[in-house]
């Protein structure tokens, strides 16, 4: 049985401590109820734990986390999964700005929207390659500044029907991973050096295997997501910005 917690009598400092102290005792799956703007929750965790949190999780949940799966039954602040390594965090609700940055390693799935500057600075080392899902739209600065890892943006469960699948600036300062995108960008919301492309077999692989786990965790079909059309979103050369350092 899962170790139950009412957290909303506590500061976010002593529910850390609380967690920490649990999980060194063995403790290997939680549940935390009551969470409204607990900040820094599971950061730094290494041990493989199995958390479902029901509330609002505040700044840098899973921050430097390794090991951890995280279910938020509820939105996130900015800065989930800030530099994560390893492990996995499921949001049944929206995200706020800067999901994923300097993410190394883990998955990430968003059910909803998230803000700006999401995925900025990934990158990707040997076998691990950062995932971000995102079931809803973006904000601007998407993957700013990426060097590796995968973003996928659906567009499908947005609350804001009104607004472009993704905003302005998307991978300004790219220059390694790749950005799915289901539908369409105009080429004036992309960062220099960058265009769309059609998908190639090795793609659709890639998309049909982060899509299955996502629908996986939604409850998703995956025949569904994927009978849109979708592009692909990398540098159109491998030194994209060389030629305003090179003289």
């Amino acid at each position: 049985m899962p170790l139950e917690l009412e957290v909303s009598p506590y500061h976010y400092s002593q529910v850390n401590r609380i967690l920490r102290e649990a999980i060194e005792k063995g403790e290997r799956e939680l549940v935390l109820r009551g969470v409204n703007g607990h900040r820094y929750l599971l950061a730094g965790v290494s041990q493989s734990v199995r958390v479902e949190i029901y509330g609002t999780p505040g700044l840098d949940l899973g921050a430097f986390m390794r090991g951890p799966e995280i279910r938020v039954y509820g939105n996130v602040q900015d800065g989930a999964g800030n530099t994560m390594d390893e492990g996995k965090i499921i949001v049944h609700g929206m995200a706020g700005d800067v999901v994923g940055y300097a993410m190394r390693g883990g998955k990430i799935h968003i059910y909803g929207d998230v803000g700006y500057r999401v995925g900025i600075h990934m990158k990707a080392y040997m076998q691990k390659i950062p995932v971000i899902v995102i079931g809803g739209k973006a904000g601007d600065f998407l993957g700013e500044y990426m060097a590796g890892g995968v973003i996928i943006l659906l567009g499908m469960n947005s609350n804001y029907p009104e607004r472009p699948l993704a905003g302005l600036f998307l991978g300004t300062g790219m220059h390694g991973g790749a950005i799915y995108v289901r539908g369409k960008v105009k080429e004036s919301q992309l960062g220099a050096g960058l265009k769309p492309y059609p998908l190639e077999t090795e793609d659709e692989k890639i998309l049909e295997t982060h899509l299955k786990d996502y629908c996986e965790d939604f409850g998703l079909n995956l025949s569904d997501v994927l009978k849109e059309d979708f592009l692909k979103i990398i540098p159109y050369t491998h030194r994209p910005y060389g030629k305003l350092y090179a003289y």
